[in-house]
């Protein structure tokens, strides 16, 4: 599970570059459901798994080849604050997982051999899919925009930060997923707390991904240098690929450079729209977002730049995961 060609591997699998989904919070809050609460997303853990499903089988409906769990804000702690046990906590954290899981086995058994994702009639493997448990930062937890600034204070220290990302860490590691997803890292703190969990933790062998954010293509949002930053997850060989999400897309580019210096790893992107979330107002200003065609437009010079998988984060679509994964096809068709 942890060897260094997991995710190329998988990349060649499927057939040189892969496709995540996008947006899920967005596409929650469409289907009808609130998320003004400090557990985000994964308040529909609770109160809506069927929504959860749904958004899944959407992304895979658009051609995506991995699905990210919607635990990025579930952490034991948040649940414990609701009211919840812990041990109901870690089973909402498993839930998370199976919900995923669920919805991969539902889609497979809705295609047929002869399906657009059938190939050879009938004969090549099903499309590959992954399932990628989500953890969010630290800053994620607090739900105060400090995953967007990395600034958690002096008081906050590694040894803190792997205490509290052990236990979500171990549960996810066991619960089914193919891997795990650190995503919108925000500094160098987390992700070395997250390194070296993988690394001293017994049972946690799963392979992994760091993914950072930046608002200037050159550093993460805490100011420190994202080649500092993928130097941490490239020297943990749990880390199957490196890259960057909830940035936006005119920064990508540059960031994709700067970590091809530092590490030969796959390199994951997944930008958001291009608009601004507002901390205070817990609200994505629109006035700097890009539509889908813009978007995608981006998509085959990130892959020329070094990237092999792509998606979107807040504010996209199934409609963007599908224009990618057209995109990419048509390009690859052209390839060949």
């Amino acid at each position: 599970m942890s060897s260094s060609s997991f995710m190329t591997d998988f990349v060649d699998k499927c057939g040189g570059f892969a496709v995540l989904d996008g947006g899920f919070a967005t596409e929650l809050e469409r289907h009808g459901a609130d998320l003004n609460d400090p557990l985000w997303s994964a308040k529909c853990l609770i109160s809506s798994p069927h929504l959860v499903r749904r958004v899944h089988l959407d992304y895979l409906d658009a051609g995506a080849n991995i699905i990210i769990t919607g635990s990025y804000q579930a952490t034991v702690q948040g649940f414990e604050a609701k009211g919840f046990t812990k041990e109901e906590g870690e089973s909402l954290l498993r839930k998370s997982v199976e919900i995923a899981c669920e919805a991969r086995e539902i889609y497979y058994d809705r295609c047929t051999k002869d399906s657009w994702d059938s190939v050879d009639h009938g004969t090549s493997p099903r499309r590959p899919i992954l399932v990628a448990a989500s953890v969010g930062s630290y800053g994620a937890y607090l739900s105060d925009g400090s995953e967007y600034t990395g600034n958690y204070g002096d008081e906050v220290t590694l040894e803190m930060l792997k205490d509290f990302h052990r236990r979500r860490v171990q549960i996810l590691a066991s619960s089914g997923a193919d891997l795990i997803a650190f995503e919108t890292t925000p500094n160098k703190l987390d992700a070395k707390a997250y390194a070296e969990l993988l690394e001293e933790e017994e049972g946690i062998e799963i392979p992994a991904w760091f993914s950072f954010t930046s608002k200037d293509g050159v550093n993460a949002v805490s100011g420190e240098s994202i080649l500092e930053c993928a130097t941490i997850a490239d020297s943990c060989k749990q880390v199957v690929a490196i890259g960057i999400n909830c940035t936006p897309p005119r920064f990508i580019h540059s960031l994709i450079s700067s970590i091809r210096k530092v590490s030969d790893k796959p390199i994951v992107i997944y930008p958001n729209s291009g608009e601004t979330y507002d901390a205070q107002t817990k609200q994505w200003l629109r006035s700097n977002g890009v539509e889908d065609e813009d978007f995608v437009s981006y998509v085959g010079k990130w892959r020329e730049a070094g990237a092999s998988l792509f998606g979107g984060c807040c504010r996209t679509t199934p409609n963007t995961i599908r224009a990618i994964s057209k995109a990419l096809s048509e390009k690859k068709l052209v390839t060949n």
